[in-house]
């Protein structure tokens, strides 16, 4: 059994202005942050999200907001069911490229923008992620 530490982020930010709020909540789904039980935003321990997590608690506190970082363990096995639920954000967008490869005359270079910004966030390297790599591959060579 592997043993996965994550990151676990408890924020509050003032009401108003509400900007503040969106803010964090976009840029808390950009870097792929999942939801735990309405309650905390979790993300694998590594040093890069540990350094991302830094930098919205300091931009929360900038805010005047209150943040409170920690990294812990899942000791019930529940582990997976976490994984699958980063999988799940993922999926969908590796299927939309799925779909835009099909076209006649796909726009390449959006198409490997967008999959280079899910991949960002596919820290558990989803299948799906690995066959749009393949097929953005097979696609280039078909251009050469």
């Amino acid at each position: 059994m592997i043993v996965q530490s994550w990151l676990l982020l408890a924020y509050k930010v003032p009401r108003d202005p509400t900007v503040n709020r969106v803010t964090i909540w976009r840029k808390l789904k950009r870097i792929g942050a999942v939801l735990l039980n309405d309650a905390a935003w979790v993300l694998p321990a590594t040093p890069s999200t540990t350094e991302q997590f830094q930098w919205l608690a300091t931009e929360i506190k900038e805010m005047g907001g209150d943040s409170t970082l920690w990294q812990a363990q899942l000791l019930d096995g529940q582990g997976q069911e976490l994984i699958q639920r980063f999988h799940a954000q993922v999926d969908v967008p590796y299927r939309n490229i799925l779909t835009a490869l099909k076209r006649k005359r796909p726009d390449l270079a959006a198409i490997s923008r967008q999959y280079h910004q899910i991949q960002a966030k596919d820290y558990f390297r989803n299948e799906l992620g690995k066959q749009v790599f393949e097929a953005l591959a097979k696609h280039r060579g078909k251009q050469k």
